[in-house]
Parts: C-alpha cells; structure tokens; sequence
C-alpha cells in the first residue's frame, strides 16, 4: 500500500503571473532577504492536511468535488513580513467573499476528518521567501496584480534533494 503524503489544498498561480512575480521580487527585494520559494511552488495554500493516507486523500477528493463555490478576482495588492516564521508574503488587502468561503469550507472538512487546523484566522498570502531572520523594507503602494480564480488544486509536497516540489494532484473548477 503506498505511503502516506504531506496535502494542501490551494489556488495555485498562472505561469505567467508566477513568472512576473519572480521577477518583481527580484528587484523588490534584497538579494539576503531569505530563501525564494521557486517560482513553480508559489500558490495560496487554502488548507494544510498534512501527513494523508491515500484512503484519506480519497474522502478529501471527494469531498472536494461536491463543493459548489463561485469563481472570485483576487487582487494582490498587499505584502508583510511574519519574523517568527521568516516569511515574506504577498496577500491581499480585501479578501473577497469566495476566497474566504472555500478556503473556510476546506479548512472546516479537514478538521471534521481529523486534519490540525491553525487556531489562526486565515490569512490569504502567498509567500515570497523562507528564513527570511532580518527585517525587510515592503515595496511602496502601487503594486498590483489580480487574477481570477477558476479553479483549487490539491498539491502534494515532495521533498527530494534539498528541494520542495509540489505536485498538482486533482484540480476542481470554480463556478
């Protein structure tokens, strides 16, 4: 039977928007802010599920398909420094209402079916950089970039020699 995986649900990034987030951190920020995450693992984490059977993906699959949740624009206009972690991050000021709700109905299904969630209040961010120790200047006002939402993928986390990859596993579409 094959192993457990480390799962998340979240909104994963167009290549594009990807591409010109690299690029504006690149000359937004210091060269020692931390460590980038690759360009290709930048996304909005939605839910953590952590450490999932595959009996266990399959009920989150499932329930999963049966969400209904209308497509939302998500604006990205806001960005922060978390020093306990050493995250940098790029969110949004005004989460919009879609957003909120199906990252609540994720979080609520991973709790019922055993999965930790943060006593936290979500924080919809995308984060910049890892190990980020020093404090960091944020980019003035101005910046922005929205994107709708089509669709949440359920990712999983690879860690494989010195590097984190996430492996798309399922997509649903937004309404």
């Amino acid at each position: 039977m094959p192993e457990s995986q480390r799962l998340f649900f979240a909104l994963s990034l167009p290549a594009g928007i990807q591409r010109q987030l690299v690029s504006w951190r690149a000359q937004a920020f210091a060269e020692h802010t931390g460590r980038p995450v690759a360009g290709a693992n930048l996304h909005m984490t939605l839910a953590f599920l952590g450490d999932v059977s595959p009996a266990k993906q399959q009920v989150f699959m499932d329930l999963a398909g049966r969400i209904r949740q209308p497509r939302f624009t998500l604006r990205l206009d806001d960005a922060g420094h978390w020093p306990r972690p050493g995250v940098v991050w790029l969110g949004t000021r005004q989460p919009p209402r879609g957003l909120l709700q199906l990252a609540d109905l994720l979080r609520a299904q991973a709790a019922r079916n055993g999965c930790h969630q943060s006593p936290m209040p979500f924080h919809p961010h995308i984060t910049l950089y890892r190990q980020a120790t020093q404090p960091v200047a944020l980019p003035p006002p101005g910046f922005c970039w929205t994107a709708e939402a089509c669709e949440f993928t359920l990712f999983a986390s690879e860690f494989s020699r010195g590097r984190t990859r996430y492996q798309a596993l399922h997509r649903w579409p937004l309404l």
